[in-house]
């Protein structure tokens, strides 16, 4: 029963004290992000008040939380958009893998690791959080956007290269061959390609079956088939995001605005627990050490996502103002950066997970903040236009 009791009081202080972050945010018109990042690293492991009996629920309530973040987010678009879009896109994937894993991957060497980890670090660097990124949007107001399209497709286009990425590596870390290794990956790449094609031939079926439902069965439905697919591409090598993702994107638009009213409630909630968990996660002490590599990788990738997503914005028509803001939002790391420096710790070497909790600490706070002034940053940047190069006419006197 004790246990119990501290079980209900931490997760009764961590709501609350979200409630109060989510009020000051508001107020200072701030995405919350930032904020539940550093309650967490407040709260977590070496902070000032750890929170071990709520450690277990916020775990899994973070994994929830990214799936609901992606599902969301998939309802926006159709299949034959998000194919669409993918094939134009291609480009911005080359463009994204040479500009962010090269940074990390050369850190790495340059600082004396195996190329195995060096490989994990490059990773580190090059994948933006779809979870952090998808809550930015919506509290950002940006999902209408002409720059989202480009910005989703650089996302799902990295959750589909991590798919192939973390089998490879995973095999590597534990010392198998190359035949392995591209097993696994092609496997992972044959689960993705499924689940797009169920996305694009399963509409009509689901807007039937969702118009017919209650509100409460149609949520029941929505979460179990989210979390059905989900771990179905999980446990074939992809990712879970991904699967969530596929699923909001098969909801017809017909049905979407009500899906988005049923689960706007719960994506909140769970997408809070999920920022909380992070920062529960960091080791303060752990940090100091590695912060001048981890600052550096995080000055040059911050840069580097801005010329990524300049670059995929450019590729739809969109301008100066939309171009830079598709790049900050994409500066944010996270989930998918923890995941590869854990592996690494679980292979047996812990050199990674400190630099990469530093630095996507750090991008996760500034990535937001960055995104929040994007047009305030682009009207001091952006090149005068010849209307505002002429000098006005003089009235004769």
């Amino acid at each position: 029963m004790h246990s119990l009791a501290v079980l209900l009081a931490e997760l009764g202080a961590i709501f609350a004290g979200l409630a109060v972050l989510s009020w000051v945010a508001t107020h200072l018109g701030l995405s919350p992000v930032p904020l539940y990042l550093l309650a967490g690293v407040f709260f977590g492991t070496g902070g000032l008040v750890p929170m071990e009996a709520a450690f277990p629920f916020v775990s899994v309530g973070s994994e929830i939380g990214v799936l609901l973040l992606l599902l969301t987010l998939g309802l926006e678009f159709t299949a034959s958009e998000l194919v669409q879009s993918l094939r134009r896109h291609r480009r911005s994937g080359v463009v994204d893998l040479l500009l962010n894993f090269l940074p990390g991957f050369g850190a790495g060497l340059l600082i004396d690791l195996p190329f195995v980890l060096a490989l994990a670090l490059g990773g580190v660097t090059w994948i933006s959080s779809s979870g952090l990124i998808a809550r930015l949007l919506a509290d950002l107001g940006r999902i209408p956007n002409r720059e989202t399209p480009a910005i989703l497709s650089v996302l799902v286009l990295e959750d589909i290269a991590m798919a192939l990425f973390l089998p490879v590596l995973l095999v590597l870390l534990s010392g198998g061959g190359p035949l392995q290794a591209m097993g696994g990956a092609a496997l992972a790449l044959g689960a993705v390609g499924l689940a797009l094609l169920a996305a694009r031939h399963a509409g009509r079926r689901i807007a039937r079956a969702l118009s017919t439902m209650s509100d409460e069965m149609a949520l029941f439905w929505l979460l179990g088939a989210t979390l059905l697919v989900a771990g179905a591409t999980e446990a074939l090598g992809a990712s879970a995001a991904v699967g969530a993702f596929l699923v909001g994107i098969a909801v017809p638009p017909e049905v979407a605005d009500r899906a988005r009213t049923l689960l706007s409630p719960l994506r909140d909630l769970f997408a809070a627990v999920f920022f909380v968990s992070f920062g529960l996660s960091v080791v303060p002490s752990a940090i100091w050490p590695v912060i001048g590599v981890s600052l550096a990788l995080a000055f040059v990738t911050t840069l580097t996502k801005i010329a990524t997503g300049w670059y995929a914005a450019r590729l739809d028509g969109v301008q100066f103002n939309g171009r830079l803001r598709a790049g900050t939002a994409l500066v944010a790391r996270g989930e998918f950066s923890i995941v590869i420096a854990g592996l690494a710790a679980t292979a047996g070497s812990d050199e990674v997970k400190p630099i990469a909790t530093a630095y996507v600490l750090v991008l996760a706070i500034t990535g937001p903040l960055l995104a929040k002034y994007s047009d305030g940053i682009a009207d001091r940047l952006r090149p005068p236009r010849r209307s505002d190069l002429r000098r006005p006419h003089r009235a004769r006197t």
